[in-house]
């Protein structure tokens, strides 16, 4: 049976290397080298033929760490709820007003970057309190 070794996330999006970018920022992620031949990513584009430049980007987690992120251009809008999102682990290990501290620093640092702020969700019997929000293109995630 083989195992698995890697995990890439795939995004679909208009504007790939937008929300690459945006999410380098969320996660310390970073841009990996062009492909071999190339100086930059700009020099790989312009190779493509028209109607695919701009259709992809990727960001990586340079500890090696997480897994590989993946943005395609799709030609439709986002229309309804994710069936699956990320979960930000900022406030991990802290709880009651430390942990609201956390996330609402963090949550103010990605409103700068672009992001949205959905709600707040305080902490109940169950759950610890966590912060919904949406990417640069209105794709759900939380900080938790």
């Amino acid at each position: 049976m083989a195992s698995v070794r890697q995990v890439q996330v795939t995004f679909d999006c208009t504007e790939p290397e937008r929300v690459a970018r945006f999410w380098c920022e969320v996660l310390g992620y970073v841009v990996p080298p062009p492909p071999d031949g190339f100086a930059t990513w700009d020099d790989f584009d312009r190779s493509l033929p028209p109607e695919r430049r701009g259709s992809a980007f990727a960001c990586i987690d340079p500890t090696g760490g997480g897994p590989r992120l993946f943005f395609q251009r799709v030609p439709e809008g986002k229309v309804v709820k994710n069936r699956l999102h990320l979960d930000v682990r900022v406030g991990t290990g802290l709880v009651g007003e430390e942990r609201l501290a956390a996330l609402e620093a963090e949550g103010a640092r990605l409103v700068a970057l672009g992001a949205v702020r959905v709600r707040l969700l305080i902490a109940d019997d169950h759950n610890e309190s966590c912060m919904v929000m949406r990417d640069v293109e209105g794709n759900e995630f939380c900080l938790d």
